[in-house]
């Protein structure tokens, strides 16, 4: 079978707390863990979405409603829906498995794909992944 679920790949969630939401995939484990048996993947995502932003909002508007919330989880393959869109943003060396061991790990990692994130959104590429699926 060919792997058609690689790293960058923008997929949608399906299931859970973030169903409907895009996500980027960080690291494929075809194979699965000792933990995880089953074939899942890192995924980090878009928790809330930016605002749109009108030409006459002042900097300051347009800034908080550039933001960006992000969540990082793993997930089941069953549980993600691939697109055939793909985001180049480097996330590798900030979201690890090993940052999922401990709260201070995840938020700081979190904070910093965030980061990325916003910095990727106000480049203005990779326009359908800062959108709703629907509004």
């Amino acid at each position: 079978m060919v792997k058609f679920l690689k790293q960058n790949k923008a997929v949608v969630m399906l299931q859970g707390r973030f169903a409907g939401h895009k996500a980027v995939i960080v690291k494929p484990f075809d194979d699965g863990t000792r933990d995880r048996a089953y074939s899942h993947c890192l995924v980090a995502g878009i928790a809330k979405y930016p605002s749109k932003v009108i030409r006459k909002d002042s900097a300051k508007k347009t800034a908080k409603k550039s933001r960006v919330k992000c969540f990082i989880k793993l997930v089941n393959y069953n549980h993600i829906m691939p697109t055939r869109y793909t985001l180049d943003v480097e996330l590798k060396d900030v979201v690890t498995p090993d940052a999922l061991q401990s709260r201070d790990k995840k938020i700081t990692a979190a904070k910093e794909a965030k980061a990325r994130f916003e910095e990727r959104f106000k480049s203005g590429k990779n326009r359908w992944f800062f959108s709703k699926l629907r509004f």
